[in-house]
């Protein structure tokens, strides 16, 4: 494209945070966090990869957290029951179980989970870490594979620094009530796409696309048409009756 000099858009992936404040409904962060981390095996661009949650809630929301990930049936893809599958391949399960080890060796805790599953040699236990400081491998990782690392922060400052320092901006998630936290933090957030209390969120009328190293244009939407688009201007003059 740059030798042609052609138009691209571009969609490199993520590393997205998943906020809880203090003021969130807790149930249906836990729900969203659920769904945005866990499915297709945590294997998206925009699965939640860094879960974030204020110091005050933590407690309750691990326990919430913890008891819905035990629940989730592990199987085959095609059952209608299982809600985890396998990962791609062998180097997937050893990418996931690296970054599994390495927290845990710079002092995380597993919860539940953290090794393969009896499944089969591309399955890996749904797992959660908790004590996971923000600058470990798994947080500076995009972990395509079902891990939630936990990670406490005090302030809304700390939510914001920390969510916002990587590399990528493709999508946040935040819980919370309070209108004017919700407006000062989907402002400050670096991310193409910012979703309040939901995990679902695209459509062909999304313009999806992210900032930063997620990539560059928009998907979707009629800004996504205008991705295909050249304007052409002309003008007129010298026009007499």
């Amino acid at each position: 494209c740059g030798d042609t000099i052609k138009k691209v858009s571009l969609e490199l992936g993520g590393n997205a945070p998943f906020i809880v404040f203090d003021d969130a409904d807790l149930d249906a962060a836990v729900t969203g966090a659920v769904a945005a981390k866990f499915r297709n095996s945590g294997q998206t661009c925009v699965s939640a990869n860094r879960i974030l949650v204020q110091a005050g809630v933590m407690r309750p929301f691990a326990e919430k957290f913890g008891a819905a990930v035990k629940a989730l049936a592990v199987g085959d893809g095609f059952d209608a029951a299982t809600a985890v599958g396998p990962l791609i391949n062998r180097a997937a399960i050893e990418k996931v179980e690296g970054l599994v080890r390495d927290a845990v060796a710079n002092g995380a805790r597993v919860e539940c989970g953290g090794a393969r599953h009896a499944r089969g040699p591309n399955f890996y236990q749904p797992t959660i870490l908790t004590g996971v400081r923000a600058d470990l491998a798994i947080n500076r990782t995009e972990i395509f594979g079902p891990v939630a690392p936990l990670v406490a922060f005090e302030t809304e400052r700390d939510a914001i620094r920390i969510a916002n320092d990587t590399r990528y901006g493709l999508v946040t998630y935040f819980y919370a009530r309070e209108l004017g936290r919700v407006w000062r933090v989907a402002e400050a957030l670096e991310a193409g796409m910012v979703v309040l209390n939901d995990a679902w969120f695209s459509s062909e009328a999304t313009p999806f696309g992210g900032v930063k190293e997620s990539g560059i244009g928009r998907e979707g939407s009629r800004y996504g048409i205008d991705e295909y688009v050249e304007i052409k201007y002309f003008c007129l003059g010298g026009i007499t009756d």
